[in-house]
């Protein structure tokens, strides 16, 4: 078995974990679903590379209005690699107790409110405090991990304590320990992760079945579309009007800030 094959193997075995939990991402639609259809948002926070998970919910094409993605550049731009704006930085924020406290602080929260908390490991300490401050104020939150690397690693938290320990209702990526799934003969480490795999899928199956209950609802929403869809013109105007409504609903969590 050469290499490519043996990841899209594993990728097949990915998709076969998260088949098992429809049942659990249809639950986290119904309530994603019923924030948006509140007028209000559902939040979603990733630090480090599960800033892609908050991105592919929202704002891309076939995408719609209703998710508040919380992307602190701290965090998350480490393209750099080193020196300023380098990976040690973010690796080093992302384990700051108090910082969560700090981005949540911008916004006026509503128990009609919803959230997706991404982390592959689950453990580091930006991540968890976003989930326990989010339980705090009542907001329904899903955790989005990898279940196995979970289970083997050490919280950054003096307590011990993970994503889980504060999330509503946890989805498995299903990517190993670890997350790289591939071993190449004479390199002692493994290289290709997987969770990027799940996660992406994860994410797309939850806004298929939120798009289907909005719908259902008599609540279209305005999905970002490409012209070579719905033409030009169709296309132009779904953005905008997707681009407004979010304004909007972004106004509302701006309103009552500090009160």
């Amino acid at each position: 078995m050469n290499t490519t094959h043996e990841y899209l193997q594993r990728c097949r075995e990915i998709i076969d974990r998260i088949a098992a939990q429809q049942e659990a991402i249809e639950t986290a639609a119904g309530w994603f679903a019923e924030s948006i259809l509140a007028g209000r948002m559902v939040h979603l926070f990733g630090s480090g590379h599960s800033r892609i998970m908050v991105e592919e919910m929202w704002p891309r094409y076939g995408s719609f209005p209703g998710f508040n993605p919380i992307v602190e550049l701290s965090l998350t731009y480490h393209n750099n690699v080193v020196g300023a704006n380098g990976q040690r930085q973010a690796m080093f924020l992302e384990n700051v107790s108090g910082l969560a406290e700090r981005i949540l602080r911008n916004f006026s929260l509503s128990e009609k409110d919803t959230a997706l908390v991404v982390s592959s490991s689950g453990c580091n300490i930006v991540p968890v405090e976003m989930a326990e401050l989010f339980r705090q104020k009542k907001i329904r939150t899903v955790a989005l991990v990898t279940t196995a690397h979970l289970q083997k690693s050490s919280s950054k938290r003096a307590d011990g304590r993970k994503l889980t320990d504060f999330a509503d209702l946890v989805l498995d990526t299903g990517a190993p320990v670890g997350d790289s799934m591939i071993y190449v003969p004479g390199l002692e480490t493994p290289v290709s992760p997987g969770s990027t795999v799940g996660g992406t899928i994860i994410v797309n199956s939850l806004k298929a079945a939120v798009a289907d209950k909005l719908t259902r609802a008599g609540h279209p929403p305005k999905v970002l579309t490409a012209g070579a869809v719905v033409g030009a013109a169709k296309a132009t105007a779904l953005f905008e009007a997707a681009y407004d409504e979010h304004a909007k609903r972004l106004s509302e969590l701006y309103k009552d800030t500090g009160e």
